[in-house]
């Protein structure tokens, strides 16, 4: 076994992920009855073994640094979005007028004059 894999490319982070998506599409088609669900999901697989098999390891490995550049990508969205929602307890989020940059303003303060930090522009809101 250990020389039948050796020069493979063997598993990593994206087919890990495909391995998961498999295994949810199957789930699918159980509840779902639509038989593209089980074509999708045999075919994940497929292609998930076929990477962990290739013998072409610098195809695979660019392949997987695309997949964890839109996971970091959707990672940092998501925990932009999460703190943001944090802070709307304290504070108010608003976009300047002329260059949408967001900008943070403190709640309680009544109607205040908002200057924007990057291009200069004041602009009233209630905070």
């Amino acid at each position: 076994m250990i020389r039948f894999m050796q020069g493979r490319y063997g598993a990593d982070a994206f087919s890990k992920f495909l391995s998961f998506l498999a295994v949810i599409l199957m789930a699918l088609s159980l509840f779902i009855p639509r038989f593209p669900f089980y074509i999708l999901g045999i075919a994940v697989i497929i292609y998930g073994y076929f990477r962990m098999f290739s013998k072409n390891i610098s195809k695979r490995y660019q392949e997987n640094l695309l997949y964890m550049k839109y996971k970091n990508q959707m990672t940092k969205s998501l925990r932009k979005k999460k703190l943001e929602l944090a802070q709307r307890k304290t504070h108010h989020i608003y976009r300047c007028p002329q260059c949408r940059q967001k900008i943070r303003v403190p709640r309680g303060r009544g109607r205040i004059g908002i200057r924007c930090p990057k291009c200069n522009v004041e602009f009233i809101k209630k905070s």
